[in-house]
């Protein structure tokens, strides 16, 4: 019933609902890592909350709590301010920053008393507890779900390209060859691959003989400006899947499963064909032939409206096109939630390098918040959709607290390494200057995210 309501919300709305449910159970989970640690090494753990319950990084502003009950040593709760999650540890410098604590004498069931190598392993217990999530999680897809995707040699039709493909040089009909003269053996993984090693040439086979295209300098940037990861797309005819009933395609008459042949007298096969000419008639009468039933000829009148689109959705790749399909037992769905989690780790830190690294992409149209992981989930709930999201999220939180910023466990992790290697602590006061400026750090990195998404939301 509760699933069925969801489906039912607005595509604004199940986005909403997915996150906050997807880093909620994130933040509890690693969070739960380092109380799981804490209490393995007989360490008091004082809270527990999901969410802040002070104004973030400020302990001392609007403290309150939604919710909180004290079991044993610990208080456990749900704080007002919704970014995030702490585990207040005893005799630790944290980001709530309990001076007072910290200036009484060494307990022994205070993190502080703890051997270096116990330490390292609580800082370490959030980042342990998110990758093992991932890994449970892809253990579950490819065990449920298994694995569906398109080799590039199936890709019979060729490719179709928009504007920025053009550009480049390419033709809607290339069939693709390589990357930098690398064969890529999955089309999913073409555009990934320009980006992560910006490429300099795509192959192509045109008219039965091979082409180079150069990539010229620029093109990184402009995908990830226009978030254009399908510039590249598999060809596929053009066949009526679904319709919005209130659109101009259900006006004028279109049906699910009409074929799409012509468009004003001018034959078209495929998607790409169909949508250059729709678009050059924004605003315009519009004649659209179609197949019905595999044997009627049908032709529609219509309006194309100005922003272009009729309001159907055409048949996917999987109907025209042989997907590959790997089905897993569960000792194999395991491996390959070890092996897919490692990898997906991998392919954030290429993604996140080129930050740093490359000329063309800009931290201010890479960078986003609170909005823009929003916008990852699908306006329709489905399980495989969501759980694929969850555990890359969950990824992204081991790698973006594995930074060596204090204030986040990376920085921790740092000093702890530091003692272990020289033998000698860090002190306190260090601790607490180093995790303060961490700390202002990181909001002023969370204004910045999120006030891109606020100006781009204005900006549209």
């Amino acid at each position: 019933m509760l699933l069925n309501t969801i489906l039912l919300m607005s595509g604004g709305l199940v986005q909403a609902l997915q996150l906050i449910a997807a880093l909620s159970l994130l933040i509890l989970l690693h969070e739960f890592g380092h109380f799981f640690f804490a209490r393995l090494f007989k360490t008091r753990v004082e809270k527990f909350y999901l969410f802040f319950d002070f104004l973030f990084p400020f302990s001392g502003l609007l403290n309150f709590s939604l919710f909180k009950k004290k079991v044993g040593d610990t208080v456990y709760g749900i704080g007002w301010f919704p970014l995030g999650g702490y585990v207040k540890i005893a005799g630790m410098v944290d980001e709530s920053m309990d001076k007072d604590a910290m200036a009484l004498p060494p307990q022994p069931w205070e993190y502080r008393s703890k051997p270096a190598w116990q330490r390292l392993f609580i800082m370490l217990g959030g980042i342990i507890m998110n990758i093992l999530v991932g890994v449970l999680i892809y253990t579950v897809i490819f065990g449920v779900w298994g694995e569906e995707y398109l080799p590039t040699q199936n890709a019979k039709y060729g490719i179709m390209v928009d504007s920025l493909g053009k550009s480049l040089g390419l033709q809607s009909g290339d069939k693709f060859v390589s990357v930098d003269n690398r064969p890529i053996a999955r089309f999913h993984k073409i555009v990934p691959e320009i980006i992560f090693s910006q490429a300099k040439t795509i192959q192509v086979e045109r008219d039965g003989k091979q082409m180079d295209i150069a990539i010229p300098a620029g093109t990184v940037h402009s995908i990830i400006k226009g978030q254009k990861n399908t510039f590249i797309q598999a060809r596929i005819p053009i066949v009526v899947a679904s319709l919005d009933k209130k659109s101009e395609a259900a006006h004028m008459g279109l049906k699910e499963n009409d074929s799409i042949i012509a468009i004003n007298e001018t034959p078209v096969q495929f998607y790409d064909q169909y949508d250059e000419i729709k678009r050059a008639n924004a605003g315009n009468p519009i004649v659209v032939t179609v197949i019905r039933n595999h044997t009627q000829v049908v032709q529609l009148h219509g309006v194309v409206p100005a922003n272009k689109i009729l309001g159907f959705a055409p048949k996917g790749p999987e109907q025209y096109l042989q997907l590959a399909r790997i089905k897993y037992g569960p000792l194999e769905a395991i491996s390959k939630g070890f092996t897919f989690t490692f990898d997906q780790f991998g392919n954030y830190w290429s993604q996140f390098k080129l930050i740093f690294t490359s000329k063309e992409i800009k931290a201010s149209e890479s960078l986003g918040g609170i909005v823009s992981f929003g916008k990852l989930f699908s306006p329709q709930f489905s399980w495989i959709d969501f759980l694929t999201l969850t555990a890359f999220i969950s990824i992204i939180l081991a790698f973006m607290n594995l930074l060596p910023i204090p204030g986040l466990d990376g920085g921790y992790v740092i000093f702890l390494l530091f003692e272990l290697i020289t033998r000698k602590k860090v002190s306190e006061k260090v601790m607490e200057r180093a995790t303060t400026v961490g700390l202002v750090l990181l909001l002023g990195l969370m204004l910045y995210a999120n006030g891109l998404d606020i100006f781009r939301l204005f900006k549209k």
